[in-house]
């Protein structure tokens, strides 16, 4: 069993977004096939295929959040005040051996800014506290930087 470690923020996030995903947005796609197979010969219908397409690919979306949140545990992020080390839910501010400073937050969920924990920079980041200097080992280049700041 793949275990996927995520906030109770997190966790609460990706189950609206399948709420979502299962309620409002499969009628819409559910409606959309039914208009497109009003308009006559399926087989040349590129508005039904579309719409097909799209239910597909809607309910393999489903299908990995499911799947994901099956098999969710719930961790509390590192405590903040303690400057690390870095876990999931961590927010973390690296900067660069070029001197270019960028923020991620380490988490099993994406959205704007995340890293996943698996990830060539997330493993590096996991563990680590501030101050520490980790080595980024992604597929093309090895990378380092030096950790700002955990919250």
């Amino acid at each position: 069993m793949d275990v996927t470690e995520l906030t109770s923020d997190e966790m609460i996030r990706l189950q609206a977004e399948l709420d979502q995903l299962r309620g409002p947005r499969r009628a819409e796609i559910v409606e959309a096939i039914a208009v497109a197979r009003g308009h006559g010969d399926l087989s040349e219908n590129f508005e039904y295929h579309a719409a097909k397409n799209e239910q597909g690919l809607l309910e393999r979306q489903i299908t990995l959040l499911e799947h994901k949140l099956a098999n969710a545990v719930v961790v509390d992020p590192p405590a903040a005040t303690s400057g690390g080390p870095a876990g999931t839910g961590s927010r973390v501010e690296i900067v660069d051996e070029h001197g270019e400073t960028t923020t991620v937050t380490i988490s099993n969920a994406g959205g704007p800014g995340a890293v996943s924990p698996h990830s060539p920079l997330g493993k590096a980041l996991i563990g680590a506290g501030v101050g520490d200097r980790v080595t980024v080992q992604a597929p093309s280049t090895t990378w380092s930087a030096r950790i700002v700041s955990i919250a």
